[in-house]
């Protein structure tokens, strides 16, 4: 197992859970769930969640269990969904609470619509000690969600020189039959600006460079 990487998300619905599972597995590092103790379920707890994502409101999290402490890995990856265009408020509690143990850091957001939502990588950004070093937004079950997902994975691999492995073929079989789900006129378009990843690969010295993508 690569030691130098954790993954870290909040789901709400398991999608972004599905999500941050591919990417810790091909990666073969940690991964870890971070949560509160709100009634987040259903019709009801969506408009919770709304409403708290737009009052920037927060609430007690649960501990997140890693075998290092968080400043000690090469890069934490942080798994969110976007909630009424913002970063969901658990993942902004977490943030809030233990962004400044954090080093290097990279983003994975998840969301329904088409728009890409790059403003919520700047809202993650106001936490931690110095900006991201790559970030994804994806549609999962869009065109170019896989492709997107995997120009991401090529950027964390790069910057930790870690070894890509194949993402397990019922998770990917799951992603193909979603994807099969969405109607045939939109398959067959190219990626647009909603499959649009947004991966910022780093470059030599301090300096950081940008590429683009729930």
């Amino acid at each position: 197992m690569n030691q130098n990487i954790i993954c870290i998300y909040y789901s709400r619905t398991g999608k972004t859970e599905r999500v941050m599972r591919e990417i810790a597995q091909s990666l073969d590092c940690e991964l870890a769930e971070v949560h509160d103790r709100v009634r987040r379920g259903g019709a009801l707890g969506a408009l919770r969640c709304g409403m708290d994502a737009m009052r920037k409101k927060t609430r007690a999290i649960s501990r997140v269990e890693s075998k290092r402490p968080l400043w000690e890995y090469r890069l934490v990856i942080l798994g969110t969904p976007v909630w009424a265009g913002r970063c969901s408020s658990v993942m902004r509690g977490f943030l809030k609470r233990r962004g400044f143990e954090l080093t290097d850091v990279a983003y994975v957001i998840t969301h329904g619509s088409e728009e890409p939502y790059r403003e919520v990588f700047d809202q993650m950004d106001l936490y931690i000690k110095k900006p991201h070093i790559a970030d994804v937004s994806l549609r999962p079950g869009s065109t170019g969600y896989v492709f997107w997902r995997d120009q991401f994975l090529k950027a964390c691999a790069d910057y930790t020189d870690a070894e890509l492995h194949p993402i397990a073929e019922e998770l990917a079989a799951e992603a193909n039959r979603e994807a099969a789900s969405i109607a045939p006129k939109e398959r067959t378009e190219k990626p647009a600006a909603e499959d649009a990843a947004t991966v910022n690969a780093p470059s030599d010295g301090d300096e950081k460079t940008k590429q683009t993508e729930q």
